[in-house]
């Protein structure tokens, strides 16, 4: 960690966890040995997110179109998810991690929308580091949710059109209270964000890596921060 800059580490980093499908096939072995590895990378790269630390972490773990994916795998996913957050929420709290997930929740099975919901509740009050999932999440139906929010609150006389700004729609958002990726790694070397936070990576750092997500080690996290460090961030001025 002596290698980073304190002073120039982004405040959120946002990952496309890609590959585990691929990695297992290599292998001979069914997919979801894949999502099973793939599980205790999450764990190691938050730690050291937490240790670094990152500010905000967002995983894309569960895309709105992965729900067309076979029922068998998609039986495994849902009881990875449930594992994860009966285990973690012990270690959330203890590290001072606030959770929170953005996406369709209301998707999900009814015990896995209430271990959503207490994992949220249980961990509002910690700072040290925001943790997001993105579970049954697209980014164009984030903006479309978004759109009809604020059509709401035009039609009913609380916000005037002449007052919409780029801050105001973002304020309807699932990521209102947190700032903009400032990074955004995706791993198996794919080079797409597919449908992932659309309208927040305007600005943001894009790094791609050809290392599938199960073997993306802490030092392949570390790599990519340290190629975020070079990078001359602009905004479109000069």
């Amino acid at each position: 960690m002596s290698e980073l800059d304190p002073e120039r580490l982004p405040r959120h980093v946002a990952i496309i966890m890609d590959g585990n499908g691929r990695w297992a096939r290599r292998r001979g072995l069914p997919r979801f040995y894949g999502h099973r590895e793939g599980v205790k990378v999450v764990k190691r790269i938050i730690t050291k997110a937490c240790e670094i630390p990152i500010p905000v972490l967002t995983l894309y773990a569960f895309s709105r179109e992965n729900w067309e994916r076979p029922q068998e795998e998609i039986m495994v996913l849902m009881e990875l998810l449930r594992t994860y957050l009966r285990e973690e929420l012990p270690e959330m709290k203890t590290r001072g991690i606030r959770f929170k997930v953005i996406g369709e929740r209301e998707r999900f099975p009814s015990d896995i929308q209430e271990m959503i919901a207490r994992c949220e509740e249980e961990t509002a009050s910690c700072s040290r580091m925001t943790l997001v999932l993105a579970l049954s999440y697209g980014g164009r139906a984030e903006i479309v949710r978004a759109v009809r929010l604020l059509a709401e609150e035009v039609k009913a006389g609380k916000v005037s059109p002449e007052a919409i700004t780029p801050e105001t729609f973002a304020r309807y958002l699932y990521t209102a209270d947190l700032p903009d990726p400032d990074l955004l790694i995706r791993t198996s070397g794919e080079q797409r964000i597919s449908n992932f936070l659309l309208y927040q990576c305007a600005y943001t750092e894009f790094y791609f890596t050809p290392v599938l997500w199960p073997d993306f080690t802490e030092e392949e996290f570390l790599k990519a921060l340290r190629d975020y460090q070079r990078r001359e961030r602009r905004f479109g001025r000069v």
